[in-house]
């Protein structure tokens, strides 16, 4: 149920974006020309790019839908979202929900801060260089596997009192702890 629900949302959202860059009425023209094709291609177009990376979709592998084409680390900078004015870039529904955490966070007098967001295949091999793959003792997941790549993980600058905030908090806004050993590590899992 939850599925078709999403659908029907999305569906909506398009057809607000359609509606948005439709055309105005315009009287009766006195000519019989109609608009063209490569218009309502225009239009078409407009509304696609506005509503690219807002699906909530993901794949089997957990992998949202709208960037799995590129592959991971591979995202173009537009495809995904600003966190805040942070210079961060996440999948839209993770920069969202992460700005309402960090909202409410404030609200408690926390601050979260963040060090990486996303980060692209050259920048997880730069990594897993630095810091040795996590399945050999290391920091860093094999290159073209990590959910950095996804636009799905933070790695944030935490003090005792925001790590705690998060630990009893940051569920509610879909991030989890999920790395052992990198209690700086969240992935947005919803």
């Amino acid at each position: 149920m939850d599925a078709i629900m999403g659908i029907a949302q999305r569906m909506a959202e398009i057809r607000g974006s359609l509606q948005a860059v439709a055309p105005a009425p315009v009287a009766p023209r006195t000519t019989t020309a109609s608009p063209t094709a490569a218009t309502f291609a225009a239009a078409l177009e407009t509304a696609v790019s506005q509503t690219q990376g807002t699906s909530t979709a993901r794949d089997a592998s957990g992998v949202p839908v709208d960037l799995a084409r590129y592959g991971n680390g591979r995202i173009p900078p537009d495809a995904l979202a600003p966190v805040g004015s942070t210079g961060h870039r996440l999948w839209a529904p993770a920069a969202q929900a992460f700005g309402d955490l960090t909202a409410a966070a404030a609200r408690d007098g926390v601050r979260i801060g963040i060090t990486d967001s996303y980060r692209s295949y050259d920048a997880q091999v730069d990594v897993a260089a630095r810091k040795g793959l996590y399945s050999q003792g290391g920091l860093a997941a094999a290159p073209g596997t990590s959910p950095h790549g996804w636009g799905l993980a933070l790695d944030l600058a935490l003090d005792d009192r925001a790590q705690a905030w998060m630990r009893a908090n940051a569920g509610t806004y879909g991030f989890v702890e999920d790395t052992p050993r990198e209690p700086w590590h969240w992935v947005y899992s919803r």
